[in-house]
């Protein structure tokens, strides 16, 4: 069989790669469902699942914990394979206020969202790919675990356009309305198609293209790409498929039965609270679901149309709904591709949380009209659903936790870097040292003094977006060129962050939980953690080392700890950072290797193109 993914790099496996890669395709070959790769940070662990990806011929999930490192994540894969389908998929909100009921204070929050087209645009790239082609790569955040409409409708509603096909204008016209394409006159936008004559011009909610179709005796004449401005024929095709420009799509028999199951389920729900003597939910039950219905009927689509997927799919109440996961191919009933769950210590969590978290909060809306109860089966899958769905995985990890230790079938460690590079050495400092009335924040302004002088870069870790902020506004008042970074910060910013931290367009950044994980940052060379004997989440033996990580990929790179007293958590991570930097060193004076800082290039994580 022909080798499916074509790696591409100017560099081959070093330090611990060779034996790791050599491991963890042996577990795949063994059936292994669980294995982990323990990579320190800078160890390579992405150019390692790189190769173990250029042997498999299926598709490829990789899950990061956050928009900003799926992003990274994305840029390193497209890079090592330029030659196959590599796509982004994350949560599409700038803004998202989730809708919600307060019967404490009678407060109804009605969903609020902006949606980043260009974000969706990439997440219709990704499904598009998996229903056409093997070679794809998706890497996506923990997002994709969420209901997303039914991959067979969408792959059924796909308009398969051959040159020489017979087909009516009208029912072409019909055919794209259908599957909720806007017909519009003007200037075309993602998801819109403009007729005028015979010719069509169609924009996919996929592509930054436009497809110009021309009709002669009802009959496909010409297929094209244009220029979106000139209009220029940039190529001529022989044929195109166009996928729905939404993921909720339903077709008029499924439609037809929906409404009649909808209708059902409000008369059962409106005979209950009135048996109750609840009219005020009966009321406002029996007006929202009809009006949802009248839409339904005259457009194909309503607002909040997600929470009636239980009845446009056909699923069973409490079966699982279809997510990106059901996009995947699956050979003899099992999941036909490899997932790769990046900084797992992380993400494992996060998927595990989520079911939860999402039921509490529309039990509130069933329970007092304003949802019908099958709403609850629009939300994340279960923790043991996402498992069955996933087939193969592997974690990769600097800090593998509980879940990854107990359940892998090895934990293959790679700790050596390529680069020669040794974990830094750690020094706790004072948080406010009173002899000489010194405190943290004057230690840390004289450090980034230093570093601004020499035009290098550094990272401080609070614990608060508040403080992050309020630091950033005193340092600049200092002289310092600095930014923060946080989850209020937008998808896209992050990377533009982010981007211009490594440029030297600002020498600090200031952040609190982004700054850990995986961020691959190799201009660092100090990364202060602040109120590192708070003892908590943020200041965790995985967290700290996690951020400690930041400084790893640098010669120079050098660890401060902001502490009053030596915390268990802090102690537990000094002695893995020493107990690694012992079998670096020794490695290096074996193999007489002198380290290396890491090089990388400086580029967009994303393939943006603005409307």
């Amino acid at each position: 069989m022909a080798q499916l993914f074509q790696l591409k790099s100017d560099f081959k496996p070093a330090g611990d790669q060779p034996e790791a890669i050599k491991k963890l395709l042996k577990g795949i070959e063994s059936g292994f469902d669980c294995q982990t790769l323990l990579g320190v940070t800078g160890s390579g662990k992405t150019f390692t699942m790189a190769n173990i990806i250029e042997k498999q011929n299926r598709p490829i999930l990789v899950i990061a914990p956050n928009k900003s490192l799926a992003a990274q994540l994305y840029r390193e894969y497209k890079n090592f394979f330029p030659n196959n389908a590599v796509h982004y998929f994350v949560s599409y909100y700038d803004y998202y206020q989730p809708e919600a009921y307060l019967p404490i204070t009678d407060t109804y929050i009605d969903k609020e969202a902006m949606i980043n087209q260009e974000i969706d645009r990439l997440r219709h790239g990704a499904t598009s790919a998996l229903m056409t082609r093997r070679d794809v790569i998706i890497v996506a955040s923990v997002s994709c675990i969420y209901n997303l409409g039914v991959p067979l409708t969408y792959l059924e509603s796909r308009l398969v356009l051959e040159k020489g096909k017979i087909i009516v204008r009208s029912d072409l016209i019909k055919q794209l309305v259908k599957i909720q394409f806007e017909r519009v006159n003007g200037e075309i936008k993602r998801g819109q198609f403009r007729v005028r004559g015979d010719v069509f011009e169609i924009r996919p909610m996929s592509e930054n293209i436009i497809y110009r179709l021309e009709l002669k005796n009802q009959e496909i004449f010409s297929l094209s790409i244009i220029d979106n401005i000139t209009k220029n024929i940039l190529n001529n095709l022989e044929e195109i498929i166009i996928f729905p420009p939404k993921h909720f799509i339903s077709n008029a028999p499924q439609i037809s039965t929906a409404l009649k199951n909808i209708q059902a389920e409000l008369k059962d729900r409106l005979t209950y609270f009135k048996k109750k003597g609840l009219s005020l939910e009966a009321d406002r039950l029996e007006r929202r679901t009809k009006y949802d219905m009248e839409m339904l009927q005259s457009l194909g689509y309503c607002h909040g149309i997600e929470n009636y997927s239980r009845h446009l799919s056909g699923k069973l109440a409490g079966e699982a709904p279809d997510s990106l996961l059901s996009y995947f191919p699956q050979k003899n009933g099992q999941p036909d591709f490899l997932t790769i769950i990046d900084e797992s210590h992380i993400t494992i969590p996060q998927i595990r949380g989520m079911y939860n978290g999402d039921q509490a909060r529309k039990q509130n809306l069933i329970k007092y009209g304003w949802r019908l109860p099958s709403a609850l089966d629009n939300r994340p899958l279960k923790f043991l659903e996402f498992k069955k769905r996933v087939g193969q995985m592997i974690f990769t990890t600097a800090t593998p936790g509980d879940y990854e230790n107990k359940n892998s079938k090895q934990v293959v460690e790679q700790v050596i870097r390529p680069t020669g590079l040794v974990d830094p050495v750690v020094e706790v400092r004072p948080v406010f040292n009173k002899e000489e009335n010194y405190s943290q924040i004057n230690d840390v302004l004289a450090e980034v003094i230093k570093i601004s002088e020499l035009n290098e870069r550094a990272i401080i870790n609070t614990l608060t977006k508040k403080q992050a902020e309020d630091l950033h506004v005193y340092l600049e008042g200092k002289g310092i060129k600095t930014n923060y970074l946080h989850s209020d910060i937008k998808t896209f910013e992050r990377t533009e962050i982010l981007k211009n931290f490594r440029e030297g367009k600002f020498n600090v950044l200031i952040g609190v939980n982004l700054l850990r994980e995986g961020l691959d940052l190799p201009e660092v060379t100090l990364v202060a953690i602040l109120d590192a004997d708070r003892e908590g989440f943020l200041r965790s033996q995985t967290s700290l080392m996690q951020t400690m990580g930041r400084a790893a990929r640098n010669v120079k790179g050098k660890i401060i700890l902001y502490a009053d007293k030596i915390t268990d958590s802090m102690r537990r991570a000094i002695n893995e950072a020493d107990r690694r930097r012992d079998k670096q060193l020794a490695y290096n004076k074996k193999h007489h290797i002198i380290p290396q800082n890491i090089h990388k290039k400086i580029e967009e994580f994303l393939d943006i193109i603005e409307e």
